[in-house]
């Protein structure tokens, strides 16, 4: 999610929201090891655009390349994608190395128009994730939509020199509808996770379907949120599932946004998923926690219009840590992907935050090892998914 128009409350005065705080989180032995944190000033330029609002991250070992995807939506620059370095030790992270730029196209062959030339037929993207597909030379980004065009989510392959492949169908839930049904604006696939043999595609809503129930506040924890699988190559849909996210950890200091969703997923496995809830709460700040589930676990949810009580279960999930514990003080984390091993064969997670273009944020890089579970059955893969 976008936090740029909401994060303007942070210059507005006022009082605090609530008399009654979230209860504090159990303490908790971490399964992640902070390696190390580098950060990208804002106001970077690469390419001729500012570098900012990147909110995917995913490796790819056969290149030896990350690719980062912005959520700019014209503003700043036009729509794009970069390749960048990073040297991850098990004594630090440096700051990424850019190594290219390239822009997505439309499916009508022309790029993306900019918010202020609107062109007929064409979206305004709205990226929030990519992953690379096997060979490293084509990948896979959703957009939230442009629902002020009544355009809903996407997702969408494009060759890195920006030709568009092919686009996913979506399941008809997903498609903006009136009143209390449907996606909520800005609150869609925020995060996509390929399965380590490339077949299967798992789509993240950030936010419950208007239909499921509300979204999270400090003192409940809302709707839970669907994750999709696909079958990447007829975009069929395989499995959904039911998560349930926190309750939003900080109360809010100023007029402004209190949230907590996903903003993004990973696999470990075939079956297990990794999911990164991010918060925010204007004048608090951001918090992200990392879980872990089993995909074979929770009831389908696919046939299912609503979530109500009792129609569904929600896969049981397992704190992996709070990244504020880690000793660093987190922004708003959007992006997560596995890196290359380290020298000892320790797993690797890389974090990147999207600093909104926002000169009061910053565009953070966070290198950690992972940690295998108390269960005995995490692990990280042997290709970076």
């Amino acid at each position: 999610m976008s936090l740029r128009t909401a994060l303007l409350a942070l210059l507005l005065a006022g009082c605090a929201f609530a008399p009654m705080a979230p209860a504090p989180p159990a303490q908790h032995t971490p399964y992640l090891q902070l390696l190390g944190v580098a950060e990208l000033p804002t106001g970077s330029v690469y390419g001729g655009a500012a570098v900012g609002g990147l909110s995917g991250i995913s490796y790819s070992p056969e290149r030896d390349e990350y690719l980062l995807i912005s959520d700019d939506r014209g503003n700043d620059g036009p729509a794009r994608v970069y390749t960048a370095r990073l040297a991850i030790a098990a004594q630090g992270i440096s700051a990424p190395q850019f190594t290219g730029v390239f822009h997505p196209r439309h499916a009508s062959g022309q790029p993306f128009a900019p918010w202020w030339r609107p062109q007929e037929g064409m979206d305004r993207p709205d990226a929030e994730a990519v992953r690379w597909l096997p060979g490293g030379d084509t990948y896979v980004w959703s957009s939230e939509g442009d629902f002020s065009r009544g355009v809903g989510p996407l997702v969408r392959v494009n060759r890195l020199d920006g030709d568009f492949v092919r686009e996913l169908p979506l399941p008809a839930s997903f498609a903006p509808q009136k009143g209390e049904r449907g996606p909520r604006s800005n609150g869609t696939i925020e995060g996509l996770a390929l399965s380590p043999d490339g077949r299967t595609l798992w789509l993240a809503m950030e936010l419950p379907l208007k239909q499921d129930g509300p979204a999270a506040t400090p003192q409940d924890a809302g709707a839970p949120v669907r994750l999709t699988a696909l079958d990447l190559t007829s975009a069929a849909p395989l499995r959904q599932i039911a998560y349930q996210s926190d309750r939003v950890p900080l109360l809010r200091r100023l007029p402004g946004p209190q949230i907590n969703g996903v903003s993004e997923i990973l696999m470990e496995d075939e079956q297990h998923l990794l999911v990164l809830e991010r918060s925010y709460s204007a004048g608090a700040g951001f918090g992200a926690r990392l879980y872990r589930i089993d995909t074979r676990s929770g009831s389908d949810t696919l046939a299912l219009d609503a979530l109500t009580p009792g129609n569904h279960r929600t896969a049981p999930k397992q704190l992996i840590a709070d990244l504020a514990s880690l000793g660093f003080t987190p922004d708003n984390i959007e992006g997560m992907s596995w890196g290359p091993r380290l020298a000892d064969g320790g797993c690797t997670l890389v974090f990147v935050a999207d600093n909104n273009f926002n000169p009061a944020e910053t565009t953070q890089f966070i290198a950690a090892r992972y940690l295998e579970p108390p269960d005995g059955s995490g692990r990280c893969p042997g290709k970076a998914p």
